[in-house]
């Protein structure tokens, strides 16, 4: 398991190359859900989502040898939007996979950005397809299960805890710098394992919560069966679908999360155009599903709850989210 040294090591390694996202409360958000509501607008980072924090960290560690011969990595959309753009930054080749099923947006901008891009049947296909490439030489740059990206997305977590340090009010203790509840969404666990390890370092009694949608639940069966195993993945959240969390992630989460609750893929597209009606915010619904999630926290912790969200992404299009709300029926 990493620690706060490494998540402060990859947070120098990137600066310049990422953007040091806004951290704001949400008086809008704090009106829909009854309480205080700090948000980490993470999809205002390069490329949409907090992606490029991870892969960063791992491309500016290559050596001559391996950034000559290339990277490859496996997606749902934001890791490889991310590698493709930052690896295109550093004069590094990179190749992405994904599954068909992949937002054609997202297939869209990894072209764009140079890199080769390479589509499977489905995201169990993508990962052997990659382990394939990864044999012929090219060097893995891992969506979550690599201590180096998951350093690189603690970055999130280490802002968002400076940033509250300087929102608190040393008259108000309880006021807009405190925390109880975090809230993160989890596809593989890259982002909540490095986000819960900074605040297990540095502000040990918040309390971190994993989201994930039915249909996605790689942590969520990794936490019932005391390890990763595959599941199978028909949830809408491509961006969340990874086919199982992995024993590095699996063993972030079961030490330092409290726990790991799922909304429907409908709740996640309502989140989505809640946070835009109330938050003034386009999420996409890896992050829509937070809300949901945030109602269900607080009928857990009872009165007094002060809440982070972990806005992790925003790459969906206006049509992709008309499309969800008609097929579930929401205005």
């Amino acid at each position: 398991m990493i620690g706060i040294s490494e998540i402060q090591d990859a947070a120098a390694r990137i600066a310049g190359h990422v953007v040091r996202t806004p951290t704001v409360p949400s008086p809008g958000l704090e009106a829909l859900l009854g309480t205080q509501v700090t948000t980490k607008l993470e999809l205002l980072q390069r490329t949409g989502s907090f992606k490029a924090r991870g892969a960063t960290a791992k491309l500016l560690t290559l050596t001559a040898a391996e950034r000559a011969a290339g990277v490859v990595a496996v997606s749902g959309g934001n890791h490889g939007i991310a590698l493709a753009h930052m690896a295109a930054a550093l004069h590094i080749k990179a190749t992405v996979v994904m599954s068909r099923t992949a937002p054609r947006r997202a297939q869209d901008l990894v072209e764009a950005a140079g890199a080769s891009l390479r589509l499977t049947d489905g995201m169990a296909e993508a990962f052997a397809l990659t382990e394939r490439l990864r044999s012929e030489g090219l060097t893995l740059v891992h969506p979550f299960d690599d201590p180096l990206v998951i350093a690189g997305q603690g970055t999130v977590g280490l802002e968002f805890i400076e940033d509250m340090e300087q929102l608190r009010d040393v008259e108000e203790p309880d006021g807009p710098g405190a925390l109880t509840d975090v809230l993160v969404s989890i596809g593989g666990g890259g982002l909540i394992a490095g986000v819960a390890t900074a605040f297990r370092a540095l502000r040990p009694e918040v309390r971190v919560w994993g989201v994930e949608t039915v249909g996605a639940t790689a942590m969520t069966e990794a936490l019932a069966a005391a390890g990763p195993v595959t599941v199978p993945l028909s949830s809408i959240v491509t961006t969340l679908s990874a086919p199982s969390a992995s024993q590095l992630t699996y063993d972030h989460v079961a030490a330092l999360v409290e726990d790991v609750l799922v909304v429907s893929d409908a709740e996640a597209v309502q989140g989505v155009l809640d946070f835009a009606e109330h938050a003034k915010v386009w999420t996409e619904p890896a992050a829509g599903c937070l809300l949901p999630a945030a109602r269900q926290v607080l009928d857990r912790v009872g009165d007094g709850a002060r809440l982070g969200l972990v806005v992790c992404g925003g790459n969906a299009t206006t049509a992709d989210v008309e499309e969800w709300a008609r097929r579930f029926g929401l205005r």
